[in-house]
């Protein structure tokens, strides 16, 4: 039986190792010396605090940002900083989601057959115009399907040596199999993941998939006739009264004015525009994959008191009925309830009666967590980095943190910080 942090690593594992090709160990952006702690927030202090800068500590990580939600209030908030500037983290600074990204994109669909605009059971491929040629599966491959990552992709990992690489970090491949220069559209990855046959068919297994979220951003464009970050924000996200989240960018040059800076040791051939011999690498963030057309698995920005607003969403009906929370958080067929498993854009599991759900985020210059417990406890936690000499791992170490920081803290603050941040 998988635990927590199985599944958490099975998570980390088939994003991380998709999001950054092989690449010399040659460090693309250092982080700033001497270092130096700054803590931010509503909050000045958190029993949380020693934990989160031990671990920034070791890793190096310039920049952090934490929220804390308990009973539906936002009792921590904190942006941290381990580094001499000069920019400074606060709970309202930008960070890029990575696979925090997903609950997002869920929520929107269920939003859609909420209101009676998508079924589950909708088939993708005709909706989307995929070609179905090289496997008549694909043509059974539904919404439902998406949602669960049981689409038919599987993925490059250790675990599944036999599989192809992630489409959604092909850029060099889909470029020359098809003929078309960089950067690569998300129509000629759908084009490309098209060709190749199906791992397994729809909807008898769990596997990762980015490019299934891909998909599932075109369906929702297609259904609503609106870019898909725009039916997003205002169907999701300003209901809620979240303002500040965004899609991300690739380029260095087209961050957001609160956006944090992202840091690796690595760099590599960029995926932006075609390039020659004489071309110098570039950070590993800022160009080694296309954030762009990640845009429904990956590519939100937001803060860190935003998406613990988010997380509210599924604590009792209001965006969504009831139902359909329950349908998002229900386990897929032949999956045991006490098991954990994927829903439609959360990990899930049964503990103490209750139900945790959490997600997690990992590429290059960018490591997230978000966690729904089960005693009414939820938290966001944001870095700017996920890679570092100290070959310290970073994901599951970051789960276990935070649990044994909530489980330390003996008296909870009563005073909701929601609405000074505009929530």
């Amino acid at each position: 039986m998988l635990t927590r942090r199985d599944s958490l690593r099975l998570l980390a594992g088939t994003v991380g190792a998709a999001a950054l090709p092989a690449l010399p160990a040659r460090p693309a952006i250092a982080a700033d010396s001497p270092l130096t702690w700054t803590v931010t927030g509503s909050s000045s202090s958190s029993p949380f605090d020693g934990y989160l800068r031990g671990y920034m500590q070791d890793r190096k990580i310039p920049y952090g940002s934490l929220a804390v939600v308990r009973q539906g209030k936002l009792v921590f908030a904190q942006g941290y900083n381990y580094t001499s500037g000069p920019v400074l983290a606060q709970p309202t600074s930008l960070f890029r989601l990575a696979s925090l990204s997903k609950p997002v994109t869920a929520t929107a669909i269920m939003k859609l057959v909420q209101d009676g605009r998508l079924s589950l059971s909708a088939k993708v491929a005709p909706m989307l115009g995929l070609s179905t040629a090289a496997d008549s599966r694909l043509g059974k491959v539904t919404v439902l399907n998406l949602l669960q990552h049981r689409g038919g992709w599987k993925v490059w990992t250790p675990e599944t040596p036999y599989a192809l690489p992630d489409p959604m970090f092909s850029d060099f491949d889909i470029a020359n199999t098809l003929g078309v220069a960089l950067p690569v559209t998300q129509a000629n990855i759908m084009n490309y993941t098209s060709r190749r046959t199906l791992d397994f068919y729809p909807g008898s297994e769990f596997a990762y998939s980015n490019y299934g979220y891909l998909l599932l951003g075109k369906v929702i464009e297609k259904v609503t006739g609106l870019p898909y970050a725009t039916y997003v924000q205002q169907s999701v996200l300003s209901p809620v009264k979240i303002t500040r989240m965004v899609q991300g960018r690739t380029a260095q040059s087209l961050q957001q004015p609160s956006e944090v800076p992202y840091y690796s040791q690595y760099s590599g051939t960029t995926v932006l525009y075609n390039t020659d011999a004489s071309t110098p690498p570039v950070p590993a963030p800022y160009g080694v994959f296309n954030l762009e057309n990640m845009a429904a698995h990956g590519a939100w920005l937001s803060t860190a008191v935003d998406m613990a607003r988010f997380t509210t969403i599924f604590d009792s009906p209001g965006l969504l009925t009831q139902a359909s929370l329950d349908a998002m958080f229900a386990p897929p067929p032949n999956t045991a309830w006490d098991s954990p498993y994927y829903g439609m854009g959360w990990m899930v599991r049964a503990v103490n009666g209750g139900r945790s759900t959490w997600h997690n985020g990992s590429i290059a210059g960018t490591t997230t967590l978000m966690v729904r417990r089960y005693d009414d406890l939820s938290w966001v936690v944001l870095f700017d980095q996920r890679d570092d000499s100290s070959g310290l791992e970073y994901d599951a170490t970051l789960d276990d943190l935070m649990h044994t920081a909530a489980n330390s803290v003996t008296s909870w603050p009563t005073t909701d910080l929601f609405p000074s941040y505009g929530l």
